[in-house]
């Protein structure tokens, strides 16, 4: 279904609309909107090496300022996330709720349990990393999580292999804008759901960063990368970090840019590109929820890029245009909590679509859509 659909009746008219955003693109750019069938615009891409993002404007923003992110939650420590098996205690009985059952036993590699202290719904996306525990996992899924909520049990995949002692019973947040995986391991977490296939992908994005680190001429720090492994731990890496900062930085300011120019016209995401292979989207309900995700939105983009080194072609912006449209299903598969939210996974030729929609009072909306190319 196109996203016109979730997206509250949006025309289905194809118009062409030419503008100019100035300094928000590379010199002799010149910007572009196209407005078509799904009723989202996009701007002509900002580049940066071998990574191009268009970023895309909606036609209607939702109020999204009640969402909590885990970020924040874990800061603020009002998000608590644990092993399983150290819940107790924790449970609170909500008059009129059913708590979920969180069974006893020690601590498992593909659970974690959440429990949201706070009175604001809170926002989980699939590829967030949490630090801690017996070892660093990321989120399988998309979901909402209740305010005040009991402990929930939270599907997770581990991206710490080398590990299995506790460093703390609490996890947390390992970089100042929290850490989300690359494209390529997000989408073993959320569409192969194997967790063979993350390890493989962590191991392979392991080494192919400690190759570039030690081409860039910091032999000590690519060893220190080949020998953990923590993906945190390698994206926390001062070399690491100065490759993806090469690449994120310019990106980042250039779409801050268009975000400050374009906020009345609702700037709600980007379309990625690397190496002139369209690799992903994300999109949000609002600029207000893309602006709190951004930074480690870029940051993970930038990663895939420096960990791909093979050099592609441009993509144009009718190849990105097609790619945000063409959302048909020959599959759909959906998980909902009633009242609460429905994630649904749409499958359709070379790539799958996941859609998270809130059902609480007020809403309705979809909060995130991410589109992953097969």
């Amino acid at each position: 279904m196109r996203l016109v659909m979730a997206l509250a009746g949006v025309s289905l008219l194809l118009v062409l609309v030419v503008t100019t955003v100035p300094g928000a693109l590379q010199a002799g750019e010149v910007s572009q909107t196209s407005t078509y069938n799904s009723g989202y615009s996009l701007l002509s891409p900002i580049r940066s090496g071998n990574l191009t993002v268009f970023p895309v404007v909606a036609a209607k923003s939702f109020d999204t300022h009640e969402f909590l992110t885990l970020d924040e939650g874990l800061r603020s420590g009002d998000v608590v996330v644990t092993e399983a098996g150290q819940a107790r205690g924790l449970i609170r009985r909500h008059s009129g709720r059913t708590p979920p059952i969180v069974e006893g036993g020690g601590a498992e590699v593909n659970r974690l349990v959440l429990v949201n202290n706070s009175t604001r719904p809170l926002l989980l996306l699939a590829g967030e990393i949490v630090t801690g525990g017996k070892q660093d996992r990321v989120i399988g899924k998309d979901r909402i999580v209740l305010p005040e909520s009991d402990p929930v049990d939270l599907s997770v995949f581990c991206v710490e292999p080398g590990r299995w002692v506790g460093v703390s019973e609490k996890f947390e947040n390992k970089l100042t804008a929290g850490l989300l995986a690359s494209p390529v391991v997000r989408s073993k977490a959320m569409a192969a759901k194997d967790q063979q296939q993350v390890w493989d992908s962590v191991r392979s994005s392991q080494l192919a960063m400690s190759e570039t680190v030690a081409v860039a001429g910091a032999p000590s720090a690519s060893a220190e990368v080949n020998q953990t492994t923590s993906y945190a731990r390698v994206m926390d890496n001062k070399e690491v970090q100065k490759q993806v900062d090469a690449v994120a930085a310019p990106v980042e300011r250039n779409y801050e840019s268009v975000i400050r120019q374009l906020r009345d016209k609702n700037a709600v995401g980007v379309v990625v590109a690397v190496n002139g292979d369209i690799v992903w989207a994300d999109i949000f309900a609002s600029t207000q929820l893309l602006q709190k995700y951004w930074p480690k939105l870029i940051r993970s983009y930038a990663t895939e890029a420096v960990v791909t080194r093979a050099k592609g072609g441009q993509v144009a912006l009718r190849d990105a245009e097609k790619f945000l449209d063409n959302l048909e299903a020959r599959h759909e598969t959906a998980d909902t909590e009633p009242g609460v939210y429905r994630q649904s996974e749409r499958t359709g030729n070379g790539y799958k679509v996941f859609e998270l929609t809130s059902l609480l009072p007020k809403t309705g909306f979809p909060v995130h859509i991410a589109k992953m190319a097969d």
